[in-house]
């Protein structure tokens, strides 16, 4: 399903009213909880029309830059990014969602806030550089996927303006141009006529391959499922993708009556049952 999602910007000035720390970016977080029955349900948090960002600091040489946002009702989010001489990267996000709402969570066995600290996965950014990833990319602990895209973060701003050099995430860097066929559109020719290409059936798109895919509780088997898996995106233009079961981990969990499977397929693909 398609989850409403708002973008946040924040620009921090200094004591000079200069912008020491930028970002914008769009985030959303898959949370698994026990409700009053027993079943362990996911649920999807997303940022609500109004964030704010108390809380954060600029950062300097000795102390921590913080991005820290709140929404909804009674959840944050916050990111210390630490600096040396040439580099600057996120050190901790830590998360709190409180089950006390109960748009989110009708049925949450336990009640309020929930704090969650996790290690930040992403590489060392060059100071004096913006880092950018339009794709999406995702991270799981205990629990919760954090979902992350449409992301633009600078610190420690020098000059009190955001750099233009770039660097990008791994999910935005070009991969290796598969080959394609020559075609009127891609074949440059001395001549000025060209006669037009031969209509050709599309080539057929294979089908997925089949993946077992369990989880346990405890010792025992709770849940099994052998299937091959495509999804058929269709945003500008038709995308056909294939869940590589050899590349695509499962988690997820077992209640009395309700079952949730997430693969992840290492490339920001996320599918739960």
């Amino acid at each position: 399903g398609l989850f409403q999602s708002y973008a946040i910007e924040i620009d921090i000035k200094d004591a000079s009213n200069a912008t020491c720390l930028y970002a914008d970016w769009m985030m959303r977080f898959l949370i698994t909880y026990e409700s009053n029955n027993g079943d362990y349900k996911t649920t999807t948090l997303n940022l609500s029309s109004s964030v704010t960002h108390n809380g954060s600091v600029c950062g300097n040489d000795t102390q921590a830059a913080l991005l820290a946002v709140q929404f909804g009702d009674g959840h944050s989010w916050s990111m210390n990014i630490t600096k040396n001489n040439e580099t600057y990267q996120g050190d901790f996000i830590t998360l709190t969602y409180n089950t006390n709402d109960t748009a989110v969570f009708p049925d949450a066995k336990r009640k309020g806030p929930v704090t969650v600290l996790v290690k930040d996965p992403l590489h060392p950014v060059e100071l004096n550089t913006v880092f950018v990833c339009h794709n999406s990319y995702s991270f799981e602990a205990e629990n919760i996927t954090q979902i992350f895209w449409n992301v633009t973060v600078q610190a420690f701003v020098q000059n009190g303006t955001v750099s233009k050099k770039e660097t990008r995430c791994p999910a935005d860097r070009p991969t290796s141009a598969p080959t394609v066929p020559p075609t009127i559109a891609n074949v440059t020719t001395a001549s000025t006529t060209v006669s037009p290409a031969p209509t050709t059936a599309p080539k057929p798109v294979e089908n997925p391959d089949i993946g077992n895919y369990s989880l346990k509780s405890g010792n025992k088997t709770c849940f099994l499922a052998t299937v091959g898996l495509q999804l058929n995106v269709s945003q500008n233009k038709p995308l056909l993708i294939n869940i590589n079961p050899k590349t695509t981990i499962a988690d997820g969990a077992c209640g009395n009556t309700t079952a949730t499977l997430k693969l992840n397929d290492g490339n920001s693909t996320l599918i739960g049952f």
